[in-house]
């Protein structure tokens, strides 16, 4: 079992390492971008191009990056307890669905940036209020005996959604004028270009962090069993339902922020879990600190492989994300 004199030392590497590869973000830029010049503008107080540039963009998207990371991975994490599936991942219930629905029908609209992030942000919400409704009593079923504890029937309501948004995105697609599609499809597959302020992601990282390290014994127990759990003093159904909502809420949070960015709630965890083991009170924590580092990394290589053309994160995150998935499982075997 891991020491939380160990535990700490993990983080506390893993925050160093993050550090890093947010100023190598902040640093790193275009051909017309030298680290001389941009190490400048971030120590130096000026009116220049480059001080505005890092300050103005890099700065919040590479913080905003880190928030969508570590939620994301997070949420993939508690979803995978949720419903005893290690291939879970924060996409499972459908929420991405929801918010792309709401997003380019705010993009349709011809709303801005603002109005596209609260449209994204309503339709997670609806997204979550329905599946927590249809799933409600598989949720808060009691643990017995002969009753199935792997929330087939929440995977299959989620997946049922998830269907369902998408076929409305497509026809949103179909139905967009040439002028929209651009910013509808580099939206649906990632991207950070837009963010004007990365705090809300951190903001509600940390908070989510806070609210769910002391439920780690709990969820260490739940991962047994419910009648295991029960019997040693957790309550399963309070406890699910806690996880429900703080992976729907993290993860609404991430598309709201950054669009769909797939394989960081599946890769993080999985990677995690060699090295840090299987207990929740060191591995969400590291997961938050993990799929920050690893979305930082995808937004950087994003901007910087193909400039002055900036990629989706989502693709970039793709092409890191299959090949390490495929990795973890041939050396699992």
């Amino acid at each position: 079992m891991t020491t939380f004199a160990s535990a700490l030392r993990l983080w506390f590497g893993m925050l160093l390492c993050g550090l890093a590869v947010l100023l190598a973000s902040v640093l790193l830029g275009g051909a017309d971008s030298t680290l001389a010049a941009s190490w400048q503008a971030l120590t130096t107080p000026a009116d220049t191009a480059m001080h505005a540039i890092v300050w103005e963009l890099r700065i919040p998207r590479a913080v905003a990056a880190y928030g969508v990371g570590g939620l994301l991975a997070m949420s993939g994490c508690l979803m995978q307890i949720l419903v005893r599936n290690p291939l879970a991942d924060p996409y499972t219930l459908g929420l991405s669905g929801g918010a792309a629905v709401g997003a380019l029908g705010a993009m349709l609209a011809g709303a801005g940036a603002v109005l596209t992030a609260m449209g994204a942000a309503t339709g997670a919400l609806l997204a979550c209020v329905a599946v927590f409704v249809l799933a409600h009593r598989d949720l808060l079923a009691r643990a017995r005996a002969a009753q199935r504890e792997d929330s087939t029937d929440l995977i299959l309501i989620g997946v049922m959604l998830a269907s369902g948004f998408g076929a409305i995105v497509s026809m949103m697609l179909v139905l967009a004028p040439d002028r929209n599609l651009r910013g509808m499809l580099f939206w649906m597959m990632g991207d950070l270009s837009g963010v004007a302020n990365g705090s809300m992601p951190i903001v509600v990282l940390l908070a989510c962090v806070l609210f769910v390290v002391p439920l780690g014994r709990q969820l260490n127990l739940l991962m047994r069993g419910e009648e295991s759990a029960s019997a040693l003093g957790v309550r399963p159904n309070a406890v699910k339902s806690a996880i429900f909502v703080i992976a729907s809420l993290a993860t609404a949070v991430a598309v709201t922020t950054a669009g769909t960015i797939g394989f960081v709630g599946l890769v993080v965890p999985h990677a995690l879990r060699r090295i840090v083991g299987n207990d929740q009170r060191v591995l969400l924590p590291a997961c938050a600190i993990g799929g920050g580092i690893v979305v930082v990394v995808a937004d950087t290589v994003s901007r910087i492989v193909a400039d002055p053309i900036q990629l989706p994160v989502g693709a970039v995150m793709a092409i890191i994300g299959v090949p390490t998935f495929m990795f973890l499982l041939v050396r699992r075997r």
